[in-house]
Parts: structure tokens; sequence; C-alpha cells
């Protein structure tokens, strides 16, 4: 007989796809195991009609499914790395990172345009403050309209609402094979990703060997460093989803190179800098560019 194990995720299709392809993989690794989806609705699901800042509060869309590891409703969980909070419950860690998919932020306008083609004034729908402040650093005539929802709740109302582009993550697009649709792959220049965007972590219990064991075969090291040096940026920083920060790791040859940013909640201000290093100084590349900011 093969042996079952529960991966916890969020409900919303993108989401689904994600837990899936871990599904497919883990099944694939190992012969005769079976891998069972555990959804679970978080508290950043349930609140869709205000902008996450305004809702405050750190691992909106992990808490539950965090504590659903810990009382044994399941055995392992897959998380887009930019909704994990820095701080770990204490028993769970993250056994491993997978390869990066597109980390760059996308514009689906309604008629087109690319970001430089916009109106002026034009009414742009964003979920975050990250993205928002950029923007209109960039530009300061855009009208940004708080934007919630699941993928493509987001990418209806760019009808619905009137708007004329809507900017969310080029990863999510591409893995549900809608990329289609996107006008402009932003570059980070225009808008620094978020911290971990277009990867996905495994959690579980520190103490669960068998997991660790299983999650480590999905471990894809090259993105593994690049999270770690930003996730060491936003640590120091104490950042949250009321915070406007943006950080991106590239790795070339053993050479480590962040940039970082933080900017004010109006884009007039925007704090921008880069460092580099060997690999294995990850964290403290991370942590001395926040220092530095």
């Amino acid at each position: 007989m093969g042996k079952t194990i529960r991966l916890a995720t969020r409900s919303s299709p993108l989401a689904l796809w994600q837990a899936n392809w871990v599904k497919t993989q883990l099944e694939t690794e190992q012969a005769g195991l079976v891998v069972e989806l555990v959804r679970i609705k978080t508290t950043g699901d349930k609140i869709t009609d205000v902008p996450l800042a305004t809702v405050g509060g750190k691992g909106l869309f992990v808490k539950e499914i965090e504590e659903a590891l810990l009382d044994g409703r399941a055995d392992l969980a897959v998380h887009s790395f930019k909704d994990l909070p820095v701080e770990i419950p204490a028993g769970l860690h993250i056994a491993a990172t997978t390869k990066r998919e597109d980390p760059r932020d996308a514009l689906i306008a309604s008629r087109g345009w690319t970001f430089e083609q916009l109106p002026k004034g034009a009414r742009i729908g964003t979920s975050s403050l990250r993205r928002s402040t950029q923007l209109l650093h960039q530009r300061s005539d855009l009208v940004i309209v708080p934007l919630r929802g699941n993928l493509d709740t987001r990418i209806k109302k760019l009808q619905s609402e009137k708007l004329d582009a809507i900017v969310v993550a080029a990863a999510g697009l591409r893995r549900m094979g809608w990329d289609a649709q996107i006008t402009e792959y932003l570059s980070i220049d225009i808008c620094l990703p978020a911290i971990g965007q277009g990867a996905l972590g495994l959690e579980c219990r520190v103490d669960d060997a068998e997991m660790n064991r299983l999650a480590a075969s999905l471990d894809e090291p090259v993105t593994a460093t690049c999270v770690a040096a930003e996730r060491a940026f936003l640590t120091r920083l104490q950042g949250g989803c009321q915070v406007p920060i943006a950080g991106h790791a590239t790795m070339r040859s053993g050479h480590l190179s962040l940039r970082g940013l933080v900017a004010s909640l109006d884009g007039a201000q925007v704090i921008a800098d880069e460092a580099s290093g060997p690999m294995h100084s990850a964290a403290m590349l991370g942590e001395s560019l926040a220092e530095r900011l």
C-alpha cells in the first residue's frame, strides 16, 4: 500500500494550481505516494472588500494553514512565498523553495497600452501598497484603485470597474496560462517585485523527518539563496503588508546581487540601493542593505 499525505493550500484557482503542481511533483518523486489536498480558507480570503494594508496584521494568507500543520490536520503546506511572513511559528519551518517563475509585475491594460502609453489620470487597479507607491513615483498623475480578490476576479474587474489597467504578478498569470493577456512585463526599474515573488515555499513541522525529506526533493538552491537574501532584507526592516518594501535578488556564477527599496505611502519618496556579494553571504547581504536604506 502507498502512503497518503495531506497538503494544505488556499482554495483559490491559482493556489490550487500551485498545490496540484506540488502534488504531481511529489507523487512522481516517490512511487506509491498519494497526496491529498486540504483546502483552507484564510483570513485574507475571507476579507475581500478592503485593502490588505487596512486589515493589518501579518500572515493574512497563511495563519490558518499553519494552524492546520501544528494541530496535525495537514502534513505539508504550499504557499506563495510573497505571502509568507518572515516570522515562522515555533515548530514549523520552510523546508523547500521551488524554482522561481517570472518575478516581475505585469500590466494588463484595457486598450493594450504600455505603462508609458497610459493616458493622464488613468485608473490603475492594484491590491498592493508596494505596487501603488512605485507606480505613483513614476507617474503621479495615475489614480490608484484598490483591487482585491482572486486573480481571475481582479482580471474581470478590469472591465466591470471600468479600469484602464491592473497590475498583478506575472507568475500567477503564467502558471494559469493567462500570460497572453499581459500588455507589458514591468521592468524592475519601474516596479521592483515583492520579496519572494514568483517562488513557492513548502512548510512543514521541524520534527517531521519524512516530510522534510519529501519537500527537499523540490528545493531549488539558487532560488532558495536569492529568497533568503530578500527575506533577510525584509526581516531587518520589520516589514509587512502595511509598509511599501520591495526586494529582488539574482545570482550569476555564484555571485549574488540584491536590489532593495522602501517608499513613502504616496510614492513621493523612494529610497533604493543595491548590494552584492558571494552566495554564502545571502543573509548578511540582505541585512546590510536594509541597514543602508
